[in-house]
């Protein structure tokens, strides 16, 4: 007997793009081994710049120096001086250059060192790509999707965006459990140093070297580099995606996606559309759905990633 040909409808095209996709960014893909690296980079580096800031900042601002303004402080407020525990932090290298007339000035080279996350958001979505994607069900990759275009930003795109900030700690809903320490407070607490001032990052200068000013500069070319990693990564395997859409509205049935996925040697298992139907019939079916949605119970992990998945595709 014939086996019948499976119909393909945009549920099932959505869950074989994925296929698509997941094998695109696998592991030992370059431009996903290269995002690997430069986060790799950046932690060491900020490891390293770390422990070169406490030098700096302590070579100008003396532990006994600290330790005496706290004292002024405790026992005259304010008017005995300011401290503040900071972890961010500005730095100058003295530089001379000349002007359009030939003539000669001083000035500086300035750089700005910041440890923490909600610092760039740009970076905080580089950085915890794979954690938002894999773990949560986010989508980090949806304000590459503008390509620089922010008229294109439409009611997903804001869905998007407030979730991972919601998730990452760069804002809060009123109903949360605010026991929950996220990312950004982690980042916060990660590496302060207390210092003489204000809350006022920029009101401090400390001065460095040449040797030392590059030395730091490594820190944000690092930072700037797993965002560029980034987007290298969502550029490779978004153009492939753009062809494999088009491809897949242009399939009726299921063997025709198979057969390109085994030119391309992707697995791909007609049971995964079986799989999706299932999990989503037993989710979304009236009597569960009101039971996930009752304030007393707590969907699992793959239940809330299939819930927010659901309500993405709702949006498009």
């Amino acid at each position: 007997m014939t086996q019948k040909r499976q119909t393909l409808n945009a549920d099932k095209r959505k869950v074989i793009a994925d296929v698509f996709q997941n094998h695109w960014e696998r592991e030992d893909n370059p431009k996903k081994e290269a995002h690997t690296k430069a986060i790799a980079v950046y932690n060491d580096i900020r490891t390293i710049t770390k422990k070169l800031v406490e030098e700096i900042v302590r070579e100008h601002q003396p532990q006994e120096d600290i330790d005496t303004v706290r004292a002024m402080s405790n026992k005259y407020g304010r008017s005995g001086g300011e401290l503040y525990d900071d972890n961010c932090f500005n730095f100058q290298h003295p530089i001379t250059k000349v002007d359009s007339d030939g003539n000669e000035y001083e000035t500086t080279d300035d750089i700005n060192i910041n440890f923490t996350l909600s610092d760039d958001h740009d970076f905080a979505y580089s950085y915890y790509r794979d954690h938002l994607k894999k773990e949560n069900g986010f989508d980090p990759d949806f304000k590459l999707k503008l390509d620089n275009d922010y008229s294109k930003r439409n009611p997903k795109y804001y869905q998007d965006e407030t979730a991972i900030n919601t998730y990452l700690g760069f804002q809060n809903s009123s109903n949360e459990d605010k026991s929950i320490v996220k990312l950004n407070s982690e980042w916060d607490n990660d590496f302060k140093l207390w210092v003489i001032g204000t809350s006022y990052c920029r009101s401090r200068q400390f001065k460095v070297n040449e040797t030392t000013y590059k030395c730091l500069e490594q820190f944000n070319i690092a930072k700037d580099n797993v965002k560029l990693a980034h987007q290298q990564l969502f550029s490779y395997v978004e153009n492939k995606m753009k062809k494999l859409r088009l491809g897949l509205k242009s399939y009726k049935y299921f063997d025709q996606a198979k057969a390109l996925a085994d030119k391309l040697g992707i697995p791909l298992n007609e049971s995964i559309l079986n799989e999706s139907s299932s999990l989503a019939l037993s989710i979304y079916s009236p009597e569960n759905l009101a039971s996930l949605l009752e304030d007393k119970v707590e969907m699992t992990r793959a239940e809330k990633i299939a819930y927010f998945k659901a309500q993405q595709q709702a949006i498009n």
